[in-house]
């Protein structure tokens, strides 16, 4: 599962509001809001997925080890030209 900070960080890097990634989700934007809250509330499974879909689509991959997180924007093009 993607944490809060791991979704504005992604926004942050794609330079998308919240209403959207909300929109390319097909999630409500209250929800994307709840998902992101630094309190961390909860959102349901479908809806967290929608939103780490529509990230990973624009190039997005989340980095989870251990006790680190992180986000990274994933060139496919550029990957292809070097392999």
């Amino acid at each position: 599962m993607i944490t809060s900070r791991q979704t504005r960080a992604a926004r942050a890097l794609l330079g998308w509001s919240q209403e959207m990634l909300a929109d390319k989700a097909k999630v409500s934007l209250t929800a994307l809001k709840r998902m992101e809250s630094a309190a961390g509330l909860r959102v349901f499974e479908s809806t967290s997925d929608q939103v780490r879909r529509a990230l990973e689509a624009e190039g997005i991959a989340f980095i989870n080890s251990g006790r680190n997180e992180g986000v990274m924007i994933v060139d496919e093009q550029e990957s292809a030209k070097r392999g």
